[in-house]
Parts: C-alpha cells; structure tokens; sequence
C-alpha cells in the first residue's frame, strides 16, 4: 500500500506538501498540485483515516449500539441512523449487545477505543450500571428507544404507555373482554410501559383481567409463540396483545396451529409496525411507529 512518502518522490515534492494538498490546509501552486494528484491517481494512494483522525481529534464515526441486531425493528432503526449519519458525513460502528448487559459494557469500551465521535444507545438493561459509565463518558450520547434511569442524555422515544392503552382499547371496542397480554422482559423499561398502558385501558373500562393472563417473554417471534401457546391452553383469550410485532407473528402462528382464525375466533394486535409485519396472513395489525424515521432522528439530534 503506497504511503505519502512515496506519493511525494513520485511528485519529486515533500511528504509536507502532499499532505497539504490532500488536506487543503495551505495553498499550492496549480502546477504542484497536479503532479501531486497524479502520483496519488498512479500509485491508488489512500490518505489514512487514522493519522488524520488523531490531527483532526475527530473520527466522522458514530456508534450505534442495539440489544438485538436480528430483530427487524432494530434493523429498520440502524437503517434510519445510517439515514441520518451519511447526511452529514458520518459513517457508523454498528454492535449488538444480544440483550446481555455485560457484553454491552465491553462493546461500550470498544467503541470509545474506536475514538467515535458519538454514541447511540439502545440500552439492554442493568441500568445502574450503565447510568455510572455513560456518565463518566467524554462522547456525546444519544439514548434512543429505551430510557436510562438515573442518566441525564438526550432521549428518542415514542409515548410507549399510550400506543398500548391504544391497542388495548382498540381491542376493547371490537368487544374483548377477555385479553391477554405477552409482555417482553420485565426488566426493561419499554416492556413496563407498555404493560402499564395494557393495564390502564383494562381498567379504565373496569375489565378484570384473569390470572395468567400477561404471560412475560422476550421480544422474539419464538418467544411470543411459545407465550401465545400457553394463553391459548389455558387462559384461552378473545384476543391476544403482544408487545411488540415480533411476538404478535409468533402469536399468529400459535392460534393458526390450534385451528383458530385471526380475528375470527381470536383477534391479536402487536406494537411497532416493523415491515415483516405487512407479509403475515393474515396481516398483523399492530400499533404504527416510524421506526426509521426514530432512527434518523436521533442521528441528527
């Protein structure tokens, strides 16, 4: 790989002036800047990133760090911060935590190591923690999706309590009084917001909701079958709310199995809109975010 040492013998200039030129940082004459340009188009030159980086003490990257990379709302939401990042020039580090707190911090040293000029963040739990090595954190951050008690950050996030109190009373008026909700893990504040919503339309309209009716999970299309399946056979449900999309498509394919019809003999309503969600037959309704448009959002924030 050819240096700036050689692209500046091949120009017969110094390695100095070279540098000016790519940099654009002191004026040369139209003369030396085409030989320069030349040696550098005939030896396929690549200024590093690095070097500039450590002159510049900015890397044009930014971090994007997700519970679940697999999960498609997490994919449309990296989608829509890579969106957002190349309008402005920046390129982004993508990790996946796999919802284990403990690989989050050592992807969390990673990126800072990376020199990355920017942090987004969407939290896998163990909150304390977390909150004390954000705070301790040089870099500036932006939590998207999932809160972070006790850390003061920017914050991109839908109302999650009233986008389930919506669907529950959506549920409601088509005459379900018999409902059961997947939750997914209790841990996360997202999770307990959107059971809290559930819970304030039940008992707005003075539902009872009956024992073993909110069966946790863990926002997975597996999880949400295995959920449904034990609603199904035991509480047996008019109508199923699942958290989010991914656990309402595994919902779907636990009623197709015991032979009911959605919404025919059950009706079920999942949380997010995710694009996967319009393919399903029958097709999911769900409660509709822009997951994309949250994405770029907190990239431009």
């Amino acid at each position: 790989m050819a240096t700036i040492k050689d692209v500046a013998a091949v120009a017969g200039v110094s390695f100095t002036t070279v540098s000016h030129v790519v940099n654009n940082s002191r004026p040369v004459s139209a003369d030396v800047r085409t030989k320069v340009e030349r040696a550098i188009r005939e030896l396929n030159y690549v200024p590093s990133a690095v070097a500039r980086s450590l002159k510049a003490r900015a890397t044009a990257t930014i971090g994007l760090l997700v519970p679940n990379g697999t999960n498609p709302y997490f994919a449309e939401l990296a989608r829509g911060v890579e969106d957002g990042c190349a309008q402005k020039g920046y390129c982004v580090f993508f990790c996946n935590s796999d919802d284990d707190p403990a690989k989050q911090r050592s992807y969390l040293r990673v990126l800072q190591e990376k020199r990355i000029d920017g942090l987004i963040l969407a939290s896998a739990g163990d909150d304390a923690v977390l909150a004390a090595t954000l705070a301790e954190a040089r870099e500036p951050l932006v939590v998207v999706d999932r809160n972070i008690e006790g850390l003061d950050a920017d914050l991109v996030q839908i109302d999650h309590e009233r986008g389930a109190w919506l669907a529950t009373r959506h549920l409601i008026e088509l005459g379900h009084l018999r409902i059961g909700c997947i939750t997914g893990p209790v841990s996360t504040a997202v999770s307990a917001m959107r059971v809290h919503g559930f819970l304030r339309a039940m008992a707005g309209r003075g539902i009872e909701i009956p024992p073993g009716a909110i069966v946790e999970s863990d926002f997975s299309g597996s999880g949400g079958y295995r959920a449904a399946a034990q609603l199904l056979d035991t509480v047996r449900p008019t109508a199923i709310f699942a958290c989010n999309d991914m656990m309402g498509i595994g919902a779907l394919r636990a009623a197709a199995e015991r032979g009911l019809s959605v919404p025919g003999d059950c009706s079920v309503i999942g949380f997010d809109d995710i694009e996967f969600g319009h393919f399903t037959w029958p097709t999911l309704s769900t409660v509709g975010q822009s997951v994309r448009a949250l994405g770029e959002m907190a990239a431009l924030t």
